[in-house]
């Protein structure tokens, strides 16, 4: 899902590059470079590390049941 942050980062790259003056260049790469990558960065990863704290409480919750060594 990175390729994604990266090919909008090249364009941003890109627009900053032809932007006329430098305010334009500055205003383009923080309003459409850095805040939208910040919230995809941010949506996709969040996304992990719920699904493993999920995994991981499952995990720790199945474990106590296989230490019995009888059932019931």
């Amino acid at each position: 899902m990175y390729i994604v942050a990266i090919g909008w980062a090249y364009v941003i790259l890109l627009l900053v590059l032809t932007a006329g003056s430098l305010a334009k260049a500055l205003a383009v790469f923080v309003f459409l470079g850095i805040v939208p990558i910040a919230l995809f960065v941010y949506a996709v990863g969040g996304r992990k590390t719920g699904r493993k704290s999920m995994l991981v409480s499952n995990q720790m919750t199945d474990q106590g049941d296989a230490s019995d060594p009888q059932g019931d």
